[in-house]
């Protein structure tokens, strides 16, 4: 038996000790109510804090510290963060992890868990078009642009939100969450402008995939043209792909004609990063105790993109998801300080504007 097959049978036995390990777990968990989890946006009180603006506008979003997020982003305007979970039951309970990492990290929960029913992830079952109209109904609310991160086929979902959002399949309707029902409506009001505007066109400020393709792309609903699988459309500012280095659920194999690189379909940031062979495609995201030590979590905020920092300080555990949660915490972090401050600028204006004699 070769080294590369032992690793691969090794991989698939620990990851499925792991979610039968999870759903046992989370059976034994109280339920959950969206009342007691799912805060406001409270983004008019944000705004009339001069210091908390001033603090906000003197941010760097390439280099943001454990401080800055704790003492000013978290305080400010945050974007929502839509979690897309594989499409095997219960892996659902390992993106849940992964929204717990990003809590324990700084990010408020109530700016990750569904606004209507608090659940942490959506399902790659959804229609796509209704999650672009989510997309759509969120900024019309706080004027902030989401972000999506997707694993395994919510990977696919998220792109293929970000072509929905593009308009490649026609109108979309707004989806309210408030109500879990598709409006009638195809259009928004603008929370800059004031204007309606359509919802197609409606953007995101982030958006990656780790793991997606492979075998959940011979279902039908994900059937599309090779000239177009991963190419990515302007309905995002800042798109990373990640693939395991030898991943058999995704087909990340040499030869293989729909393991492609992610391609800029327009004006789209673009990145693709290949994370080691030693990582497990089912539990890549299950990295709620990175958040939770210390030397982990120092190592996780002072990472930047195409760092090769020393690792051996590590514990073993997080040998198989760090390089993954950094990556995506540093990208996160980035463009949610570029949304806050983006929005503290409108409101001057605005408020500037108001205030000038007609």
């Amino acid at each position: 038996m070769t080294v590369l097959r032992a690793l691969e049978i090794r991989n698939v036995a620990l990851a499925t000790f792991t979610v039968l390990l999870i759903a046992l777990a989370g059976c034994a968990s109280p339920p959950i109510t969206p009342e007691a989890n799912v805060a406001a946006n409270p983004a008019t009180r944000w705004t009339m804090d001069p210091a908390l603006q001033a603090r906000l506008l003197a941010l760097d979003p390439e280099h943001i510290s454990d401080r800055d997020v704790r003492e000013t982003l978290a305080k400010g305007p945050t974007p929502r963060i839509m979690l897309l979970h594989g499409g095997v039951y219960p892996v659902h309970l390992i993106m849940e992890s992964f929204g717990e990492f990003l809590t324990g990290m700084g990010y408020p929960e109530g700016r990750i868990r569904d606004p209507g029913n608090g659940d942490w992830s959506y399902s790659p079952y959804l229609l796509t078009s209704q999650l672009a109209g989510l997309v759509a109904w969120q900024y019309e609310h706080d004027g902030l642009h989401p972000m999506l991160i997707g694993h395994s086929q919510g990977g696919l979902s998220a792109v293929k939100i970000l072509k929905d959002l593009a308009g490649w399949n026609g109108d979309l309707r707004v989806y309210n969450p408030m109500t879990a029902t598709l409006e009638t409506r195809t259009t928004i009001t603008d929370p800059y402008t004031g204007r309606e505007r359509p919802a197609v066109g409606v953007s995101v400020s982030y958006a990656s995939a780790v793991g997606a393709g492979g075998i959940a792309l011979v279902l039908p609903g994900w059937w599309e043209s090779l000239d177009t699988l991963r190419k990515i459309p302007d309905t995002v500012d800042e798109f990373t792909g990640y693939f395991i280095e030898v991943d058999l659920i995704a087909l990340s194999i040499p030869g293989n004609p729909l393991d492609r690189r992610y391609e800029n379909g327009g004006k789209a940031h673009v990145r693709n990063v290949t994370l080691p062979a030693t990582y497990n495609h089912v539990i890549v995201p299950m990295t709620a105790s990175l958040a939770a030590d210390p030397v982990v979590r120092d190592w996780i905020n002072a990472y930047v993109p195409g760092d090769k920092r020393d690792m051996s300080s590590l514990p073993a555990e997080a040998e198989g998801h760090v390089l993954w949660a950094a990556d995506v915490w540093y990208s996160v972090k980035k463009q949610w300080c570029i949304e806050a401050q983006r929005w503290v600028r409108a409101q001057r204006a605005r408020v500037a504007a108001e205030s000038t004699p007609r």
